[in-house]
């Protein structure tokens, strides 16, 4: 793997792991016009996906951190009696919500094998499908009659939905941060809290998906990259990654959520169509972009 090709694959993580167009789906997309899907590009999809991971704490650490406090805090409750005693403070209902909206995602590993055949099937079918739905639910959200929960009056079936969607966002070209944040202001979550909350619930989400796929590399015993690419990927990801949050937080709280709407909209289409010709060529565009882009990048990198 070459640098250039590294730093392109952190920016297409960073960017579009935080804004509401997939990053999965990209990449997807990516490797496969390039011919690059292998173990070793599954292994640097996890060094990239710990470079978003840290792009969330420094963005979000005033939030993570009192989450944190609460969370050590329970323990000192339980042992003193005070656990149940009055209405949880809003920064524990909202730690209680966050493990709820998370229990969706203990499916996964059950359907691993099936999400993981989507983007290693040697077809972009199934991705531009994808696109299309996330272009739907954007859709929806930024028509949806803006909100006024926060954690001091969001509901359990707020907080299940929420997990609901980003189970289904696994699949790569549905956005894990424009279904959540759209699962959340369709539910009437405020637009600066839907944000927050989208991306704090992706720390997790995250975390266990690298290590789950950390885990196949390694029995696999396919971890032979280039350290220096792959660290200059992560840390693109993460810078990459937090210019796309801010660049979130204001398209949200500006109400252009449309944008992307639109914009995975066209791409789902395009790809759909270019998936279906695909199919009846014998994969002619991806053998030539294999054999000239990808020859490119190598070169130049």
């Amino acid at each position: 793997m070459s640098y250039l090709s590294a730093v392109i694959q952190g920016l297409i993580q960073g960017f579009t792991e935080f804004l509401p167009v997939s990053s999965s789906g990209h990449l997807s997309l990516y490797q496969y016009f390039t011919g690059t899907s292998s173990e070793g590009s599954l292994l640097f999809s996890v060094m990239l996906h710990f470079g978003t991971l840290l792009a969330v704490l420094i963005a979000f650490w005033p939030t993570v951190w009192q989450l944190l406090i609460e969370f050590l805090s329970i323990f000192t409750d339980l042992f003193t009696g005070k656990l149940f005693r009055g209405y949880p403070r809003p920064y524990r209902r909202m730690l209680y919500f966050l493990v709820l909206s998370c229990l969706p995602l203990l499916v996964v590993p059950f359907v691993q094998d099936l999400i993981k055949g989507f983007s290693t099937d040697n077809s972009i079918i199934a991705e531009g499908c994808f696109f299309l739905i996330t272009a739907l639910l954007l859709t929806l959200a930024d028509k949806a009659v803006k909100g006024i929960k926060t954690a001091r009056s969001m509901t359990a079936g707020d907080a299940a939905a929420i997990g609901t969607a980003q189970l289904f966002a696994t699949l790569p070209g549905i956005s894990r941060s424009g279904s959540t944040v759209s699962a959340g202001l369709l539910m009437g979550l405020d637009r600066s809290f839907a944000v927050t909350y989208s991306f704090i619930l992706g720390l997790p989400a995250i975390l266990a998906a690298g290590l789950l796929d950390l885990k196949d590399v390694i029995q696999a015993g396919e971890l032979g990259i280039p350290i220096g690419p792959a660290l200059v990927g992560m840390a693109v990801a993460a810078v990459s990654g937090l210019l796309s949050i801010k660049l979130v937080k204001y398209i949200v709280s500006s109400d252009k959520f449309g944008i992307f709407a639109w914009y995975t909209l066209i791409l789902g289409v395009l790809v759909l169509g270019t998936g279906i010709a695909e199919h009846f060529t014998g994969h002619a565009i991806q053998n030539y972009l294999a054999n000239t882009l990808f020859s490119v990048i190598v070169t130049v990198g």
